[in-house]
């Protein structure tokens, strides 16, 4: 199995609650899939659905002299406007970026088979948030991962995670590439898993340092 560029590297994730899936793929056919426990969280808020895409709004300048004033936490956006956060990986890669949930889009539980989830997927609709990363400080943030990225059903509870380690065609995930410097653009998916096809997951959380879960930038 390569695990290379495939592994994504999802770091200081919290552990709250509600139960969470860790699936392992190996291979484009996902065909050695494996699944183990892990724990996640719970809170926030609801609305709509997939969205069109949009270029990231063009705010003020910020106080780092990088394009776009930063986005404060608690704040809700639009889908496609652009949240401008400081962002950090590891304990040396620092910088800014721009980040912007473009979709949120309903699976089918069939999606869920190659990953041989068992019983812990039994009954669950995956949903794939899609957002779209932005350079704008001067740090090379190449190989860093993005990840914090939660969904939140109509009630405004938290839906499931479901962190892929591998390849996962329907939601791809990479590591940020090499030379990924200022103005460069990639783009990023995460899973989130509603309990029942009667239940969507309407909005989407990023709550990556500085903010925290319940208290980051949303988009719905």
């Amino acid at each position: 199995m390569n695990t290379g560029k495939a592994v994504r590297r999802l770091s200081g994730l919290a552990v709250v609650g509600a139960l969470a899936l860790t699936a392992t793929a190996c291979g484009p056919d996902n065909s050695s899939a494996q699944s183990t426990p892990s724990s996640s969280a719970t809170s926030a808020s609801a609305p709509t659905g997939a969205a069109t895409p949009s270029a990231p709004s063009s705010a003020a300048t910020g106080s780092d002299g990088t394009s776009g004033a930063d986005t404060k936490a608690g704040q809700t956006l639009k889908m496609g406007q652009a949240a401008h956060v400081p962002f950090s990986y590891g304990t040396s890669t620092k910088g800014k970026i721009a980040l912007t949930v473009t979709s949120i889009e309903q699976g089918n539980p069939s999606d869920l088979a190659s990953l041989k989830l068992g019983d812990q997927a039994k009954g669950k609709v995956p949903y794939y948030i899609r957002y779209s990363v932005t350079n704008e400080g001067d740090s090379d943030l190449a190989y860093a991962s993005v990840g914090h990225m939660k969904g939140h059903l109509g009630d405004g509870t938290e839906a499931q995670d479901l962190m892929i380690i591998g390849d996962f065609d329907k939601c791809k995930s990479d590591e940020l590439p090499q030379g990924f410097t200022k103005g460069k653009v990639a783009q990023g998916c995460a899973v989130a898993l509603a309990p029942s096809a009667s239940t969507k997951v309407v909005s989407a959380e990023y709550w990556g340092e500085p903010f925290t879960l319940g208290q980051g930038i949303t988009w719905k």
